[in-house]
This record gives C-alpha cells, structure tokens and sequence, in this order.
C-alpha cells in the first residue's frame, strides 16, 4: 500500500482533491508533504496511515504579490472600471466585491502608493514618507523611509527577558506578580528601552514630514510604548497607523529591510474558492501579466537593493554576554496589533 502511494507521488499532474484545483508544481509540493506526514505515521499502522491522506482538504488561497508599479497600475484598472471596493485605511488594502456585492478578494498597496479615500480612488502623486517601527521583548528595530529607501534606522536591545523561563519580565508580573531585585532590574531596562524608541521618534516626527506609521508590536507591549515617560508623536488612534501584515522575527536590521521590501510590493488575496475568477478584471489583467510579472518583481527586488541609502548608527547594546540574552519565543505568534 505504501509503495502504490510512493509510485503515484511521482505523477502529480494526475493527482485532484475534493474542490481543489491545484497546477502541476503545487499538486507536487503538497504530495511531498503528505508523505513526509505518511513517512511518520507509517509505523502506528497502515490504518491510521490512510486516515491522515483521505481527509478532505479545505480551500488554500495562492497570494499574488505585484511589482510596486504593477500594483498601481491595477489601482487604476480598478479606479475605471465598475469594480465594487472597500477601502481599510488601518491595513491599507481593498476589498473587491462582486456583482453580487460578495467579498472574493481583497489587495493589499503597497506602502508608498496611497489611496485616495475621498477623493477618486486613484493613487495620488508625490513621495511617501513613512516611519517603520518592530517590537519584541527586548529587541527593537525601526527606521525612517522615503518612497521606499531607508534612510536612517536605529537598533535597541534590552535586557527584559528572565533567565531560563524565556518570559519577559512584564509579563511574568501579570502571573506571578512582584518579583525580587532581578525583576527591578528588568522593569528598569523596560522603562529606558521605550524612552529610548520615543525619543528616536520624536527625532524623526521633528524633521521629517510622516505620512505612515508602519508597526509590529505585541498587544502586550502596547501600553508601555504609549505610557512612557518620553511621550510618543502619535496615539494609537493616529490615522497614519498601519499594521504589518506579516510575522515579524526577532527585530534586527536584516529583518527591518526585509518587512521593508514585503511592504513594496501589492498582495492579491483570495478570499473564495472562485477568487480571481469571479472578477473578470482582476482575471484579465493577471493573466496579460502572467509572463513577466515574476521577472519584474524579481528586478524591482533587485533594483530597490541597489538604491537604498543607509545613515547608520551603532547598536545600542549593554555589555552583556550570550548567556545573559534570552529571547521570549512565545512574542513571535503575537506580533501582530490589536487595538480596540
């Protein structure tokens, strides 16, 4: 039995699922992945094997990701057409709808195309300013942008996580409550970690125009960003904010350019199993970019690369030794904000 499964991995072509329409290369992919499942349940029993590869499986959507300028010309085939749309300012993207008025995709700009929600609907002129800002316990990376380039960036790290338990010290106060004198000590990094993110804002609100707060921090860090005793240019309420889509690592430079370079490019999102189908326009122009959307984005990738300017400065680091950083694992699954 086992070996029949092996054989017909081999021919992914042949291979359909329950309402699932899969190309040769996914249908592949997703064979491998079952049987490297297989490959670890083989052993409880070929019952229990059979068991884990007839289970029906559910609609899994394929993102399209776009070329900054591809992304606003789609903004404008949109704009023309008779297309229904939703604007969400707080994500930066729309939702498209069909004759029916049902949601089938939505599109995320890209963070230097703006949208005109007033207005016509059509991605206004002029360069885009935009501050970027990546919190985790302990660590922070955050930087200034102009259309797309960095232009300064800033990396602070401090010591807020206890020793073997990979808690961050705030949040063992909300379990625990108060601690003894290393706990004092942490509460004390936490304090001057964000005086030091608000004054390096206050920095940049102050000689630059910002017309978009991109940021990654957890709900539980939240408040200490809003009630620090260095006040933040903004409130959480700040219409300029905008949330990163996207599970950010631990915040250093490298991560900061590459949640960069995600925010350059347009998404197309299905939302149903139709999704690009049911709305002709959306179909047509995917399928007049098919051939050189991947080479453009591949160059645009590149080019952005090439051009970036970087002012740099030193890592505010204490001397601490590698034994002393601990990193809470358990902030990377809730990097992404929640206000209400």
């Amino acid at each position: 039995m086992y070996s029949d499964l092996q054989e017909s991995a081999d021919t992914p072509a042949s291979t359909t699922w329950p309402n699932l329409s899969l190309s040769e290369s996914s249908a592949g992919c997703l064979v491998r992945r079952l049987l490297n499942r297989l490959n670890k349940k083989v052993a409880e029993g070929p019952e229990i094997a059979l068991i884990c590869i007839s289970k029906p499986l559910r609609f899994m959507p394929t993102n399209r990701f776009l070329p900054r300028d591809k992304a606003a010309e789609l903004l404008q085939v949109i704009h023309t057409s008779e297309i229904s749309t939703e604007y969400d300012r707080d994500r930066h993207r729309l939702t498209i709808l069909d004759g029916a008025g049902m949601a089938q995709a939505q599109f995320r700009l890209p963070i230097p195309v703006p949208y005109a929600e007033a207005g016509t609907g059509i991605a206004e002129a002029g360069q885009v300013h935009y501050v970027m800002l990546l919190i985790q316990a302990g660590n922070c990376a955050m930087g200034y942008f102009e259309n797309g380039r960095c232009l300064n960036h800033k990396v602070f790290r401090s010591y807020m996580v206890r020793k073997k338990q990979g808690k961050s010290q705030i949040k063992y106060l909300k379990t625990k409550g108060k601690s003894r004198a290393g706990s004092r000590v942490r509460l004390g990094e936490t304090a001057e970690f964000f005086e030091n993110i608000n004054s390096r804002l206050q920095e940049y609100f102050q000689q630059h125009r910002i017309d978009r707060i991109a940021i990654s921090c957890s709900k539980t860090l939240l408040p200490y960003l809003y009630t620090s005793a260095v006040p933040t240019p903004f409130d959480k309420r700040d219409q300029r904010l905008f949330k990163i889509p996207k599970h950010i690592h631990t915040p250093i430079y490298e991560v900061l350019l590459d949640a960069n370079r995600f925010l350059q490019r347009g998404e197309l999102i299905p939302l149903t199993e139709a999704g690009f189908e049911a709305v002709p326009v959306l179909r047509d122009f995917l399928q007049h970019h098919a051939d050189d959307s991947m080479t453009e984005e591949a160059e645009d990738t590149a080019d952005a690369l090439v051009d970036e300017v970087y002012i740099t400065d030193d890592w505010e680091e204490d001397e601490m030794s590698a034994d002393e950083l601990y990193f809470e694992e358990d902030e990377e699954d809730d990097d992404i904000i929640e206000w209400d």
